[in-house]
């Protein structure tokens, strides 16, 4: 039985469209998949151009309004910008919510932008149906290094990862105060480091909390264990940010 994805962004005409079509081409097998807009506009020409360039069909890709498709059921509802994330948490209140935060490429209007959004797509999309086939048994041979040391190849991303080993549970939250960055930002992160296999996520009412996934490989735990004994500096800073949230009078937390 095919998994159901919704895409949705702002206008539905370059970032969301494009993943519909980049998940369909990918994955249509496995995978049924949709896209619309919180406030639905056209397809952008060059979207639709980069695509084509890149051998993906957009035959029948059109925008959509996010009303059209609510009530549907939805295994998957992937926002791609803050705003969608903020305004689509009541599509599907079966489905598993996923916040991906990329700029819009339309703002610059430029064809490098989009071949650029549509490159980083890709990947994001070929983690996530990697991950896919992991939870549902449909394993791959093992976890491919290339994709974890990638995952990891960001000071940001590696810091997140040694903080979240050393304190076993973290939320976005606690994440955003301890790097002194924007909560999408560290919310696109931690989407890579999840998408890699590396992080699992539970919700606890509002807030989703993110740990080390149990599944890990020897390998992985053991190159994680060495760099965190070896390189404490990478998160001196942020544990003692979190530690001056948790002494604050008011947490910011539950």
């Amino acid at each position: 039985m095919k998994r159901r994805v919704l895409f949705v962004c702002t206008a539905n005409s370059a970032r969301s469209l494009m993943a519909e079509a980049l998940l369909q081409h990918m994955a249509g097998d496995r995978f049924e998949v949709a896209s619309a807009g919180t406030e639905p506009a056209h397809p952008h020409p060059l979207a639709l151009q980069v695509l084509r360039e890149a051998g993906v069909s957009v035959d029948g890709l059109h925008s959509k309004p996010l009303s059209e498709l609510q009530g549907q059921y939805w295994d998957y509802v992937i926002t791609l910008c803050e705003k969608a994330a903020r305004e689509c948490t009541l599509v599907a209140s079966g489905a598993q919510q996923i916040a991906w935060d990329f700029p819009d490429p339309a703002e610059s209007n430029r064809h490098a932008t989009f071949a650029l959004t549509l490159k980083e797509l890709k990947e994001r999309i070929g983690l996530f149906t990697l991950v896919h086939q992991k939870e549902t048994g449909l394993k791959p041979a093992g976890y491919n290094p290339v994709t974890i040391f990638k995952a990891m190849a960001d000071d940001l991303r590696l810091a997140a990862l040694l903080l979240i080993r050393g304190q076993e549970k973290l939320c976005v939250c606690e994440l955003t105060e301890a790097f002194d960055v924007s909560q999408p930002k560290v919310s696109r992160h931690l989407a890579s480091l999840r998408d890699a296999g590396l992080l699992e996520t539970e919700r606890r009412g509002q807030w989703v909390y993110y740990y080390l996934n149990p599944g890990l490989p020897d390998w992985v735990l053991r190159v994680l264990e060495e760099t965190a004994h070896n390189n404490a500096a990478l998160v001196e800073q942020p544990l003692a940010r979190l530690q001056a949230m948790a002494d604050r009078p008011v947490a910011q937390c539950p």
